[in-house]
């Protein structure tokens, strides 16, 4: 059937507006918290309009990607995508800045960028375009072991870079994706039986200081001058704020803490503004993956419907992680809070993603009277 070209007013009309408002509203607790933080932190102001640039441009890039034909460009570009990935992990594991030993940044004179965060989209639509190919054929060992060469590649080269926390991101992506397109049960049984096989010889060969790091983060009052200082100090933060919170001016506790703009703003958020905040800021994030679930489900192509998966996953596994480090009870791995967390790679690439799932709701009916199978 021959597909019609839509106006711009048709593709506005399309956008989901569940979508839309959701992660609007997120943003605005960003830039609120933000500002709320611009006289306590040497550097708040700046990380405010920083913050504020950073939104602009990430909702012009995600409104960009909402009009672009996805199937059209992905199904192209998708041998160029997998290649730009490596290639462009390659280059920041080399050239990259950081710190602990994790070259994650690329810097352009006084702008800093995490590429890992924009290969996450990367990643997440060449693996489902490879998972729509042979999805019929997915739980034969030769088709897994391809998925798992293709998603192991990726997540192999982000742990060679030292970024832990951003390699676990990536295969809680790989694996959800998976389970959504019928991957067998016993296959995930297996699995974890090597993973749990596997453990004990693996925390043989790390360092004193490797365990002690990893103690800790489940501990943190193991050590609590070191490496359970951040977590401890941030887990009083988020008791201190109580039901209602100190207020837009008040708190103390997240001052203690290092990088409370960015993976510990949920410490500011909790102190602050009290449970309120941090359940509003959950009810939002449940509302925004459910509707990008439910978007998965009214694809016309089966690899969109794993790309949403991809996304919502993602949005899961940060929030899970960095509320986890921010209560003391996972490891301080260095996640980002989704839409909260001071960062303009962090926020650009998460609008990204929304930007083409956005794409999926805009096209998912662009030929009538007619619905893809494959």
């Amino acid at each position: 059937m021959k597909e019609f070209v839509l106006s711009t007013k048709e593709k506005i009309s399309r956008l989901d507006p569940v979508i839309l408002v959701c992660v609007l509203l997120l943003n605005a607790m960003s830039i609120f918290i933000l500002s709320s933080l611009s006289g306590s932190l040497a550097a708040g102001s700046w990380y405010l309009r920083s913050q504020i640039i950073a939104s602009a441009v990430s909702i012009l890039f995600m409104f960009v990607l909402s009009f672009m034909d996805y199937d059209a460009v992905f199904e192209k570009l998708k041998y160029f995508l997998f290649a730009a990935s490596i290639i462009l992990i390659i280059v920041v594991k080399i050239w990259g800045k950081g710190s602990y030993g994790n070259n994650n940044w690329i810097s352009f004179g006084n702008v800093s960028v995490q590429p890992t965060e924009f290969v996450k989209i990367t990643f997440m639509i060449t693996f489902a375009i490879h998972l729509g190919k042979v999805k019929e054929k997915l739980n034969r060992p030769l088709q897994l072991l391809l998925l798992l060469l293709h998603g192991g590649l990726i997540v192999g080269l982000v742990l060679w870079q030292g970024d832990t926390g951003m390699a676990l991101i990536y295969l809680f992506i790989m694996l959800v994706m998976l389970f959504s397109a019928g991957l067998s049960l016993w296959y995930l049984l297996g699995f974890t039986a090597v993973g749990v096989i596997a453990t004990p010889l693996i925390w043989t060969h790390l360092t004193e200081a490797q365990q002690m790091r990893i103690l800790a983060g489940f501990n943190p009052d193991m050590d609590p001058l070191d490496k359970g200082y951040q977590a401890i100090h941030s887990r009083n933060a988020i008791i201190s704020g109580g039901f209602r919170g100190a207020g837009f001016s008040g708190g103390t506790q997240y001052k203690t803490v290092f990088a409370p703009q960015s993976d510990f703003i949920f410490s500011v958020l909790a102190e602050k503004f009290g449970f309120i905040g941090t359940i509003l800021y959950v009810i939002i994030i449940f509302v925004l993956v459910l509707r990008i679930l439910w978007i998965s489900r009214q694809t016309r192509k089966k690899y969109a419907s794993y790309i949403c998966v991809g996304v919502a996953g993602m949005i899961i596994a940060q929030t899970i992680i960095n509320i986890g480090m921010c209560l003391a009870i996972m490891p301080v791995i260095g996640v980002t809070l989704p839409f909260l967390s001071y960062g303009p790679s962090s926020l650009l690439s998460m609008y990204m993603a929304i930007g083409v799932v956005q794409s999926i709701c805009v096209y998912n009916k662009k030929y009538y009277f007619e619905r893809e199978n494959e």
